[in-house]
């Protein structure tokens, strides 16, 4: 169910890892909790993030719930086409990331969770 390429956070975010670079999005598990997603407010590129904080909102037809970052660093991308498609969200939640990291403390990744490990978390 969810993709064992990815890494997770109890928040219901997920991190695809790439050298020093992350992607980073909702869990299908997030976003059947919030229902028909209408918008997001995204951080803009170039801002700093500490993991755990929170670099945005993600607004659904139920309610507004806050994004937390998964690992520190710096915002180097934005999906923009969130702007105009904000349930692609909904669609495919484990292909659509939000923002791109710059990480800038990689062992942060060891604090995250594997699939097998969310799994049991959203059980």
């Amino acid at each position: 169910m969810y993709p064992a390429d990815l890494k997770y956070t109890n928040d219901h975010e997920w991190v695809r890892l790439d050298g020093g670079e992350a992607s980073v999005g909702i869990t299908d598990f997030a976003q059947k909790q919030l229902g028909d997603v209408v918008f997001l407010e995204l951080p803009d590129v170039g801002r700093t993030v500490k993991q755990g904080e929170v670099f945005g909102t993600i607004e659904s037809v139920k309610a507004v719930s806050e994004l937390f970052s998964p690992l520190s660093g710096e915002v180097i991308a934005v999906n923009g086409d969130l702007a105009n498609h904000p349930e692609t969200v909904n669609s495919t939640p484990h292909e659509t990331w939000m923002i791109r990291l710059r990480v800038s403390n990689a062992s942060e990744a060891g604090t995250l969770l594997d699939a097998a490990r969310y799994s049991e978390l959203v059980k």
